[in-house]
């Protein structure tokens, strides 16, 4: 009788760009609210002049990544299973290529993202050099049937220096019928030589009919009860047109919303007790998807507060106005990248989540008093 396999050989390891138990971008059939980039690539791709690499742009979670694995399906199918208007990345329901990518087992299909370590438990801080020098034998076979080759890369913004300048390589000498989907959502911080090799594509937030739509098909494929109709409007509002930012919002998201607000009316005060029990909170592995939901809040308030004391307009302009005189504006934009960096070096060097979290509200505390 054959052994029964254990846990670990039989559940899939994690990936850095999943979202709890909601579906991945690339089992997600429905692209919303995109409509003209889409009609973008497939107009390129039909008319036989697709660039070799595409940055994928816009703020996190607005469906960048799901567009790149619609394009994949889309030129990896078979000419007869695409659009037949084409007008549309969709491709025919259960078609072999799309099977293939939902599983990544597409022979010409690569994936780059922050690999996981099953030993420490822990995903990668960065996309190392490694994963991008798959690329070398990837781009040495030749397609079957002298067929398209996809790379994604998500995120590109996860690259570290050693993995861009490898990549770089390879957008310099791509070879034929082979295209690059870079995922980007600071395409900034990219190298200014990968971005000039790109054809860049701009992706907006969502619309709110569109991102509740897709907020309510995540929550159903992932079972979980819909949201009632009254709490629509603040997740729509905070999330600002991110259907990962809603979805992170509606699975607990909001509390820490709440603490955050609380604490930054608050300023230049800080309640060191409350402050403790949240870095508690958020310390433990367990912890890593409220950890991460947790500062992509308290840097969007941040932001926020900057940019509503530079406009005077908003609902937080009263507070931005109190807490931050105009000679303090480089400040506290210095804070906020102070705290990208902090939290980038904590990943890096897999350092105390507890105390990033402390040093992070020390930091606000002290732009606060300045």
């Amino acid at each position: 009788m054959a052994r029964a396999p254990t846990v670990q050989q039989s559940e899939a390891p994690p990936e850095a760009d999943r979202l709890d138990a909601f579906p991945h971008p690339r089992e997600t059939q429905a692209l919303l609210g995109h409509e003209a980039a889409e009609e973008t690539l497939v107009r390129t791709f039909a008319g036989g002049r697709m660039h070799h690499a595409w940055l994928l742009t816009g703020r996190a979670g607005i469906g960048k990544a799901t567009l790149a694995y619609q394009l994949a399906r889309h030129v990896l199918a078979q000419a007869g299973e695409r659009d037949a208007a084409g007008k549309s990345l969709q491709v025919q329901a259960g078609c072999s290529a799309g099977r293939q990518i939902a599983a990544l087992a597409h022979p010409s299909l690569l994936v780059l993202r922050r690999p996981y370590d099953a030993r420490s438990k822990r995903f990668a801080a960065a996309i190392p050099v490694d994963e991008v020098r798959r690329l070398r034998s990837f781009l040495g076979l030749t397609a079957a049937g002298g067929g398209w080759r996809v790379i994604v890369v998500d995120s590109a913004d996860d690259l570290n220096l050693s993995a861009a300048n490898a990549l770089l390589k390879s957008l310099e000498e791509p070879p034929p019928r082979a295209v690059f989907l870079l995922v980007s959502s600071q395409p900034g911080r990219l190298l200014a030589t990968i971005r000039s090799r790109c054809r860049r594509l701009d992706l907006q937030p969502l619309e709110p009919q569109h991102l509740r739509r897709a907020a309510e098909a995540a929550m159903t494929a992932a079972g979980l009860d819909a949201l009632a109709p009254d709490r629509w409007g603040q997740l729509e509002r905070l999330a600002q047109g991110s259907v990962r930012a809603a979805l992170q919002l509606a699975n607990g998201g909001v509390e820490l919303h709440g603490r955050i607000e609380q604490m930054l009316s608050r300023l230049p005060s800080v309640d060191w007790a409350s402050a403790h029990a949240l870095a508690d909170s958020l310390a433990g592995d367990a912890q890593e998807q409220r950890f991460e939901t947790f500062f992509s809040l308290l840097l969007d308030a941040l932001a926020r507060l900057i940019r509503e004391r530079v406009s005077g307009r908003g609902d937080k302009a009263a507070l931005a106005a109190r807490l931050i005189p105009e000679s303090r504006l480089p400040a506290w934009a210095d804070l906020w990248q102070a705290i990208v960096r902090d939290k980038s070096d904590a990943a890096e060097l897999n350092l105390d989540r507890r105390a990033l979290t402390m040093r992070s509200l020390a930091r606000i505390e002290a732009v606060s008093r300045g």
